[in-house]
């Protein structure tokens, strides 16, 4: 698995995913390529207002801080996308 990869799984385990369950939220891994990560939220934080702000303001730069030029796609709502999984 390339390091880039290997680095967003970890700023997602250690940092994202446990800053989104503070909030009594829950974050999905949809996918992961080197160049972009896709990400989805849920549990309190779907149709939250302030989804927004965690993906611009804690989830981008979380990533953008271990792979400056990977794409970060985040969604939200109740429905799980297909073939998602919790990160824990």
């Amino acid at each position: 698995m390339p390091a880039n990869i290997d680095q967003m799984l970890k700023v997602c385990r250690e940092v994202i995913a446990p800053l989104v369950r503070a909030d009594q939220g829950e974050l999905y891994l949809v996918a992961v390529e080197p160049d972009q990560i896709t990400l989805h939220l849920a549990g309190m934080c779907a149709g939250c207002p302030g989804a927004n702000l965690t993906t611009k303001g804690v989830i981008e730069p979380a990533v953008h801080a271990v792979a400056p030029s990977a794409r970060v796609v985040v969604t939200s709502g109740i429905r799980i996308p297909e073939g998602a999984s919790l990160v824990t």
